[in-house]
Order: C-alpha cells, then sequence, then structure tokens
C-alpha cells in the first residue's frame, strides 16, 4: 500500500516529507472509504461516480485529475483490503468528531446520488460510522444533510 500511495503523490504533488505523507494515507483512506459505498449495490452509476469524484476533490482541494487518480487508487486499495480497519484506524488516529461526522455526510452524499439506496449500503454506511466512534445521533443528522442535499 505505501509504495503505490508514494508514486501516486509523487507524480502528482512530488516529493513530501513524513506529516504530508501521512496527510497522502487520511486522503486515501477517506477515499477508500467512499469507495466502499459505491460498490456497495455491485455496480457503480454514473451518478454515483461523479458524486464520489466530486466529494474527494472537494474534501481535499484536487483538480479533477488528481481526485480520478486518487479514487483508481482508492478503488486497487478498497478491494485488495480485507475490512475497514486499515482506513478507520487511520481516520480515527487523525480527525476530530466533526470531521469524521463530514465524512460521513459525503459518503451518504454518494449513497444517494444514484436515487436508490441499497441495504448493502445502509449497512457499509452504519458500521463505517460506528467503527468511527460517530454517534447515532450525529450519524443521522449526517443522513438528513445528505438527504436533503441530494434533492
Amino acid at each position: 500500500m505505501l509504495k503505490a500511495i508514494r508514486d501516486f503523490f509523487d507524480r502528482h504533488i512530488g516529493q513530501a516529507d513524513e506529516p504530508a505523507q501521512e496527510a497522502q494515507r487520511l486522503q486515501l483512506a477517506t477515499a477508500a472509504l467512499l469507495v466502499e459505498v459505491v460498490r456497495g449495490d455491485g455496480s457503480i452509476a454514473p451518478a454515483e461516480r461523479e458524486a464520489l469524484l466530486a466529494a474527494i476533490g472537494a474534501k481535499f482541494g484536487l483538480a479533477a485529475g488528481e481526485a480520478a487518480a486518487l479514487v483508481e487508487l482508492a478503488e486497487q486499495e478498497s478491494r485488495q483490503a480485507s475490512d475497514y480497519y486499515q482506513f478507520t484506524s487511520l481516520i480515527n488516529r487523525n480527525f476530530s468528531p466533526p470531521q469524521k461526522v463530514r465524512v460521513i455526510e459525503l459518503m451518504w452524499r454518494v449513497a444517494y446520488a444514484d436515487a436508490s439506496l441499497s441495504a448493502h449500503e445502509q449497512h457499509v454506511l452504519r458500521k463505517i460510522a460506528e467503527l468511527l466512534y460517530v454517534p447515532h445521533g450525529d450519524y443521522i443528522a449526517a443522513k438528513m444533510r445528505a438527504r436533503d442535499a441530494a434533492g
């Protein structure tokens, strides 16, 4: 995982010191969790991919090409991961509670993007919220904000 991350960020951002590398791993972990939502129902609708790219770009201030490359790397990491721990543990160490709630809200926005919310998507979101120690009230509030934004 670390070699792929370094290669990606070396190509797109340049050489980075250790704190920057940690930030890059955090971006990848967040992107991988968002990818898990779109993979949840077995297919990735164009609207979901668009929402995924927009969420990643907005969250980390990435250009469209950088966001697409990060999503591609996150898809690879997501397929290889045996569980969510490698992603959630990094987020737990580095994100504040409001930042974790924001990640959950972005995940809900991606889930709502295709106008179809599957039981598997809901399960993945609930499991990740629990692993991120997001209180149930904050989880529901994030879900409602994302639903309202989806229209």
